[in-house]
């Protein structure tokens, strides 16, 4: 048990737009939530204000996103906004969405690390609970992977690698703080490629995708203004740290990726789980 307080908004912060995926309209409202609520989405458009708990038995898809459902309540696509409250280490938030899937912004969690600083932070009378990872997980699928090592304090490592002649291999590697998630790591928006869209249009994804909240690459060229060289690797890092709030607890251990994905960043936080039985 840490002697840190949990903490929660210190008042309400609304943010509207249209998603990434569906392009559907969506007014979401962050809300104050009281000590060992964790992170919970409510439908406010359904019938009885259902509800989901950002939690690893709730992720029922990762397919280019994460998508948490409970009963009547799905929310999907929101590994952004679960990535600003965990690299701000809010630990409570009712976040009340009147649409599946929350607002796609900048394509980063710039636009939500600003509503949580205009929110302000509370501090609650319940020490933080920390799960502090005591042994080595690994996650392998061909040349992919994602392992944890115990670590005192949270860091990431990632490896990207990709065949594209403008991206090749990146890497990026930092102790994640507060200060360090806003300056190195909230900016870093979503990437795709040209020759995915006919496949993402087929699927009905990528509806909201702009050259502006995506960076997108054809062949041979970015159509998009990169905010940095590296900034395919630091939004890998980004999702990293939405998907880990799955665990339901600020984590520490130090994180190892090369080429990881939400599917396998979702199997490690079922791994890591495995400790708390």
């Amino acid at each position: 048990m840490s002697n840190v307080a949990q903490t929660t908004l210190a008042k309400s912060v609304s943010y509207s737009g249209i998603g990434l995926h569906a392009a559907e309209e969506v007014h979401m409202v962050l809300c104050p939530a009281p000590a060992n609520t964790g992170i919970v989405f409510i439908r406010t458009d359904l019938p009885g204000r259902p509800s989901v708990k950002a939690h690893l038995s709730n992720v029922t898809n990762t397919m280019r996103a994460t998508t948490l459902e409970d009963g009547e309540a799905k929310v999907f696509t929101v590994e952004h906004v679960l990535s600003a409250l965990n690299g701000l280490q809010i630990d409570n938030c009712i976040i009340e969405m009147d649409s599946a899937e929350p607002p796609v912004a900048d394509g980063s969690s710039l636009n939500f690390v600003e509503l949580i600083e205009q929110a302000g932070v509370k501090e609650l009378d319940e020490p933080r609970r920390e799960l502090v990872v005591r042994r080595q997980h690994l996650v392998q699928e061909d040349d992919k992977f994602i392992a944890i090592v115990p670590y005192d304090g949270f860091r990431i490592t990632f490896t990207s690698i990709n065949p594209h002649p403008l991206l090749g291999v990146q890497f990026f590697d930092a102790e994640i703080t507060k200060e360090s998630y806003v300056k190195e790591i909230a900016y870093a928006r979503t990437i795709a490629f040209t020759e995915e869209l006919e496949m993402m249009k087929k699927l009905g994804l990528g509806k909201g995708g702009t050259l502006e909240n995506v960076v997108v690459y054809d062949k041979e060229e970015c159509l998009s203004v990169p905010r940095v060289d590296d900034e395919l690797v630091r939004h890998k890092v980004l999702d990293i740290i939405g998907d880990m709030a799955m665990i339901g607890r600020p984590l520490k251990g130090h994180i190892i990726a090369v080429k990881s994905s939400h599917k396998l960043n979702s199997l490690l936080t079922n791994k890591i789980a495995e400790e708390l039985d």
